[in-house]
């Protein structure tokens, strides 16, 4: 998420760095749209599985293979690391500042970002991630004392216990009686189920009325499948916490070191998703395994490909300027408001109150229409902050924890 630029300059770090990491914030956001579309494009089962609907040339399965291995996860992974470091820059803000009780800014941030992410699910998007953020990121101060090799060992075997648990979960998935609970339960949310499928065309093509009762009603239910998801995202966190502390995200890394990290963890990262993409490919795209691949399996792989997405980007943009490093920074400095009009957007391609193009088009046809919300972030962000401070909705989140809003304008 988008943090203070002033909060980042308690440190050495000198305005190059900062604007390094506005650029990786930017890339960030553009990089989760490209995985969003499909939320919004297609029922739910073929963000997962293209074998459930959606893909129906080689087009589309190459899309999706690429995406598997490139996209899928990776920058959510980014931006959650991201959202760590941005807790530890003003938790060290706090600190520079006197502040005696900055754990109670940190609990008030949270939860405005958590009321600002309820309404962007049952207004917008069901697959919103700014309530598991605020959930996760309540922990992350605790474990702030820690050394930056410390916050990187609590992330891994945070992550390492969320990929135990999953892979019991994903064995009683495999091994279970067909028909029983546990072999619908795969079926529903990552197969091809006709009855799955028949209501997410309903619910596709509902209007906004129907949309706004069903999410309210049902919404603690939809938060209940985020709480699993607390340990792996806070794990990601504390590893973009642990990036802070060490310099890389600081800007302070030789390029050469920054691409032996990009370039080491790629090679972990890349064949490992290979591997899995090949599993559910000899599986058949089988639910049970394509759930336990994508939720608890790859997440280790698409953490350490995150991390060299950031390595790279650190050393392409830390030490030097450009056009396309000032664009990316203007969208990063408007994280939260790009992550929500970027739902604006695929709402008012695909929703019933906009050009309803709901499964109207295949896989690779919605990955295009992805880039129409990057395109519009990247063209609106600079003008926008010509003449005004922060985003709208950054605006709004600081203000409403502060409990006093500052001047918008410059």
């Amino acid at each position: 998420m988008a943090t203070d630029p002033k909060a980042e300059r308690v440190t050495p770090a000198g305005i190059e760095r900062v604007v390094a990491l506005d650029a990786l914030r930017g890339i960030a956001v553009a990089g989760i749209a490209l995985m969003n579309v499909y939320i919004y494009a297609l029922p739910p089962a073929a963000y997962f599985n293209p074998a459930a609907t959606g893909s129906e040339g080689p087009l589309d399965w190459i899309v999706w293979g690429l995406s598997f291995v490139l996209v899928e996860d990776k920058f959510r992974s980014l931006f959650a690391m991201l959202f760590g470091a941005g807790v530890a820059i003003l938790m060290d803000r706090a600190r520079h500042a006197g502040n005696p009780h900055p754990l109670r800014g940190h609990v008030l941030r949270m939860a405005v970002l958590f009321a600002i992410g309820a309404a962007h699910a049952i207004l917008i998007a069901n697959n919103d991630v700014l309530r598991l953020y605020a959930m996760a990121g309540l922990f992350v101060p605790l474990f702030l004392p820690l050394s930056a090799r410390a916050l990187m060992i609590a992330g891994a075997v945070l992550m390492v216990l969320h990929t135990i648990g999953g892979t019991l979960i994903g064995y009683l998935w495999l091994t279970a009686e067909p028909g029983s609970a546990m072999a619908v339960q795969p079926e529903q949310l990552f197969g091809p189920d006709p009855a799955a499928l028949d209501y997410a065309r309903v619910t596709g093509t509902e209007d906004f009325a129907e949309r706004l009762v069903r999410r309210t009603v049902r919404f603690f239910n939809a938060l209940e499948t985020q709480v699993p998801g607390i340990p792996s995202a806070l794990g990601t966190m504390l590893v973009g916490a642990a990036l802070w502390r060490n310099g890389l995200l600081q800007g302070e890394w030789p390029r050469a070191r920054c691409y032996a990290l990009a370039g080491r963890m790629a090679l972990v990262a890349v064949p490992a998703l290979v591997a899995l993409m090949v599993l559910d490919i000899r599986a058949d795209f089988n639910a049970a395994m394509v759930g336990a691949v994508a939720l608890f399996w790859s997440l280790p792989f698409d953490l350490l490909l995150a991390v060299a997405y950031a390595a790279l980007a650190m050393a392409l943009f830390a030490h030097r300027d450009g056009a396309l490093r000032r664009l990316l920074a203007a969208a990063g400095r408007l994280s939260l408001t790009n992550y929500l009009l970027s739902s604006v957007v695929f709402a008012l391609l695909f929703y019933s109150w906009g050009l309803g193009l709901f499964d109207t088009m295949g896989r690779s046809g919605a990955f295009a229409c992805a880039f129409v919300p990057i395109a519009l972030m990247l063209l609106w962000s600079r003008p926008w902050l010509a003449y005004f401070r922060q985003g709208p909705f950054e605006w709004l989140w600081r203000g409403i924890a502060r409990g006093r809003f500052g001047p918008i304008l410059r």
